[in-house]
């Protein structure tokens, strides 16, 4: 029998044995009531115990967790750990202000509280107030003596931003000479050296965590979370599957197997449609599981990012901005998600209302990204490359903007450029595609074109190492293409053409690629117009170096009617055939 039929049970035997007591003893209704009252206090405040809040709170059950809690802050008014751990929820909720208030409510309570002084440590680091959090920090610590839940929770808080993973190490290190047999700690200390990539320390941590409890749910699955950033997925889910025979409806487990499903998917293409199906059916089990809030439902979205979900993210978010009780973040997601469906002025419009009205300490150099993306998509094209700058300068791995702000400067034709942008982004960037290297080729060989055919007085000198940067560029991506790509073919026709300033004395370097081009074109089975004028430019070129080259004639007519049946109206074709006929 579970705990909770229990409880009923306990409950009904107590309702009718006081009941009989009652009709037994003939008392007054007055009193009758009080004695029923009575009973089923004591077993809402059994049913509400600090402990059954903190498997709540382990469990991601954080509305049910803060009813609790605030339950508790009546019933038990005097317990300052009750206060501690509801403002530790809003921490959780993204809601510092509200924890603060609570952290304060709990040293009013007892001014010795070490835990408190912990959570108002913890709303001051989530601020970037670190002077405040160390000073509270260390008074905690000083107030701890050899209660090593303070020492886990300043862990704790030093995690809410992993950049600071060191500070949990040291802490929890810390903590352990106070109490070396605190698994929470030891489960703390197993996160930061996870965030700190040192993953054999984080696997003893953990270990040492499920030595001292071996039905923990939460050590289960955090060894789970260290497989599945090592890539081993199948250890993971079965650490997951252990977390649910300890606890059925231990929601994070499902949470932590979705985005096991989701980071499997992109790495081996051949399970990804299963693996995604998989991912959300587990997302939903661990709503199902939780309160179903908005912050489990924004969690859902972050989610819904990570794995690339934009449609589901933008119905999500549309239907939690119409909730009364909207957390701002949501327009974060709004606008994240109009960018990728290519909604841009209804992102545009969201993300804005994120930035004027968020906390400036809530936003993210990911933000800056976006919004420089909505606004280069809506035609802001100056102001969107200066925030897409913004976003880099803020964090050097958002290099997704170093691709944006070279496809904006290559629309606005500043070549030169938008070639050194995409060179960069290539270089530091493991998102750059090949498509983005072609582009680094078009830039720097239409900037070459710039200045070859600039009508300037003085006109300037073309500089041909572009030349050669486009030639390397459309080199690298004619060796990583698995089948020919006309276009490669083609530049490289151009470019070792332009190498030839003197048409009546070529050499024949664009030859080759010429001949390439004219294979992979003339063995599509539809021609475009662009590949018909391409044809003729290549044919001509052909024509040429028989004519002037090889001195054949016969080789030179067969081109130059290629490329007027090509393209009718190729004027180098047509005055060769009227000439020659």
């Amino acid at each position: 029998m579970g705990y909770r039929s229990k409880t009923i049970n306990i409950v009904h035997d107590s309702f009718i044995t006081i009941k009989k007591q009652i009709i037994q003893m003939k008392i007054s209704s007055k009193i009758a009531v009080a004695m029923l009252g009575m009973a089923f206090m004591g077993t809402a405040v059994h049913a509400q115990s600090l402990d059954d809040a903190k498997k709540a709170i382990n469990a991601e059950q954080y509305q049910k967790a803060k009813t609790m809690l605030k339950n508790l802050t009546v019933s038990e008014s005097s317990k300052d750990e009750n206060y501690f751990y509801l403002g530790w929820v809003y921490i959780l909720q993204d809601y510092p202000d509200s924890a603060k208030a609570t952290f304060e409510k709990g040293i009013a309570v007892n001014n010795k509280s070490a835990l408190n002084y912990v959570g108002l440590g913890a709303v001051a680091h989530v601020d970037k107030d670190n002077a405040t959090a160390t000073t509270n920090f260390n008074q905690a610590v000083a107030l701890a003596k050899k209660d090593s839940r303070p020492y886990t929770y300043i862990a704790k808080a030093y995690l809410l931003d992993p950049a600071n993973a060191d500070a949990a190490i040291a802490i929890a290190t810390q903590g352990k000479t106070i109490n070396a047999k605190d698994a929470e700690l030891d489960i703390a200390q197993a996160d930061a050296y996870r965030f700190e990539l040192k993953s054999t320390d984080a696997y003893n941590s953990y270990e040492d965590a499920l030595t001292l409890d071996p039905n923990s749910p939460v050590a289960t699955v955090a060894l789970g979370v260290l497989w599945k950033f090592s890539n081993n997925f199948d250890g993971a889910v079965t650490q997951f599957q252990a977390a649910l025979k300890i606890d059925p409806n231990f929601g994070p487990a499902y949470r932590e197997w979705a985005e096991t499903d989701a980071r499997w998917a992109k790495t081996d293409p051949t399970v990804a449609v299963a693996k995604l199906k998989e991912a959300a059916d587990n997302y939903k089990k661990y709503l199902s599981l939780t309160d179903a809030s908005v912050e489990s439902q924004m969690r859902y979205a972050d989610f819904l990012i990570s794995s690339g979900d934009y449609q589901t993210l933008q119905q999500v978010a549309t239907g939690l901005s119409k909730s009364a009780n909207t957390n701002l973040r949501i327009y974060r997601y709004l606008g994240y998600a109009g960018y990728e469906n290519k909604d841009y002025a209804a992102g545009l419009t969201a993300l804005n209302v994120w930035m004027t009205k968020a906390d400036p300490k809530r936003i993210i150099p990911r933000d800056y990204l976006y919004l420089g993306r909505l606004q280069v998509a809506t035609g802001l094209d100056s102001v969107g490359v200066l925030t897409l700058q913004k976003a880099y300068s803020l964090d050097t791995t958002q290099t997704g903007a170093l691709g944006d702000i070279a496809k904006s400067d290559y629309k606005d034709k500043k070549y030169k450029v938008a070639g050194d942008e995409y060179a960069t982004y290539a270089a530091k960037s493991k998102e750059a595609s090949l498509t983005d290297i072609f582009n680094e080729g078009r830039s720097y060989y239409f900037a070459f074109q710039q200045q070859y055919s600039s009508t300037a007085v003085p006109k300037p000198v073309a500089d041909t190492s572009l030349l050669t940067k486009a030639d390397s560029a459309f080199t690298l991506v004619q060796h990583r293409t698995t089948t020919p790509y006309a276009p490669v073919s083609q530049y490289l026709a151009y470019i070792n053409d332009l190498k030839e300033t003197d048409h009546n004395n070529i050499k024949g370097l664009a030859k080759p690629f010429y001949e390439q081009y004219i294979a992979i074109v003339t063995a599509k089975p539809t021609l475009t117009d662009n590949d018909k004028k391409g044809l003729a430019s290549a044919y001509d070129y052909l024509a040429r170096y028989y004519e002037f080259v090889t001195k054949d004639m016969a080789k030179a007519t067969d081109n130059y009617t290629k490329a007027a049946a090509a393209d009718p109206t190729d004027q180098e074709a047509s005055g060769f055939l009227a000439k020659h006929k």
